[in-house]
């Protein structure tokens, strides 16, 4: 199963981010299928390729919460942006 995933690229503490198509299973930095764009969250800049992005997520490719929220954020994808940390646990607590 393929899933939109981040991958760290950049130097200690200067982290830098790839949006890759890669097998859901895989290491976060082994091989990919396709590079879909980046992240840099020092200066809150991203470039993602929507047009690919809507092609892999029709091809059943799943994004994780963080390229969700990227893909919200980019207009490659509608809805609301899913919640991260503390407030995913206190929904998640919630609905039990």
């Amino acid at each position: 199963m393929l899933a939109i995933k981040l991958k760290r690229i950049g130097k200690k503490k200067q982290a830098s981010y790839r949006v890759v198509v890669a097998e859901k299973r895989s290491k976060a930095g082994g091989k990919y299928v396709e590079d879909l764009g980046w992240n840099n969250p020092h200066s809150d800049k991203f470039n993602v390729n929507a047009e690919r992005a809507k092609y892999w997520l029709q091809n059943g490719a799943q994004p994780t919460d963080s390229v969700f929220n990227l893909l919200v954020k980019a207009g490659a994808v509608s809805g609301p942006k899913k919640p991260k940390g503390k407030a995913k646990k206190e929904a998640e607590a919630a609905v039990k």
